[in-house]
């Protein structure tokens, strides 16, 4: 069984190295993180993620789990990235995100139709690309699997996990690397952290990244979405 992340530059790493911990240890998986060359690639933690195969070497995997990040846009402006996952996506068995990763799912043309979810403050982007938003923490849709941001990734490989090899192997899986989350605030999301915090979040944000929500709308109508 194929498993193929498509990492990038300025990726949030948990989006992808989350998962990747659990969905390695589906029986028979061999897990392949796929891009334009093999050149390191940054993420936004500061440190680099190396890919091991191309597009080219890794065509038709049986699932393609697509990572979020302050990326996205330029995910969406690289033609030969979309064209991997636009075929990629058409053949494989599981079509999957984290958290923005879902954006690219959809400016892909892989969402349309289908229920999804994505973090938070990106929640009201996924109708521009044809899904159908559903706040959760992991959103199933016949063969889309997608999940909210960051941290969600390991409830959405959870889920997946099962989904593909049963509850009982999942749950092994689960006590093995000791996943008993027992976060010491309850502040993980919106309606937990309260107005003031998520006003301090979005400034914070928009610091970071300035003009990442434009970047993303000009991607998307160069894609042909709009609206």
């Amino acid at each position: 069984m194929q498993v193929a992340f498509l990492p990038f530059a300025g990726m949030t790493q948990l989006d992808m190295t989350g998962p990747a911990q659990f969905l390695s240890r589906l029986p028979g998986a061999s897990v392949h993180y796929v891009a334009g060359s093999r050149d390191p690639l940054p993420t936004d933690a500061g440190f680099a993620i190396l890919p091991t195969a191309t597009y080219a070497e890794v065509p038709a995997p049986d699932i393609v789990c697509v990572p979020g990040g302050i990326g996205v846009a330029d995910v969406m402006n690289d033609d030969a990235a979309m064209a991997w996952l636009a075929r990629a996506g058409s053949t494989a068995t599981w079509v999957t995100s984290v958290c923005t990763g879902a954006l690219i799912l959809g400016a892909a043309g892989l969402l349309k139709g289908y229920k999804a979810t994505t973090h938070w403050a990106w929640h009201h982007h996924l109708a521009l690309f044809g899904a159908e938003p559903v706040h959760a923490r992991t959103v199933v849709d016949r063969n889309r699997v997608t999940g909210g941001g960051v941290t969600a990734g390991i409830d959405f490989a959870l889920v997946l996990m099962a989904a593909v090899a049963g509850e009982e192997y999942a749950k092994a899986v689960q006590l093995g690397l000791e996943y008993d989350p027992a976060p010491p605030f309850d502040a993980g999301s919106p309606e937990k952290a309260g107005p003031e915090l998520v006003a301090r979040y979005a400034a914070a944000t928009a610091k970071r990244a300035p003009g990442r929500e434009a970047e993303l709308l000009a991607a998307a109508a160069r894609l042909g979405f709009g609206g």
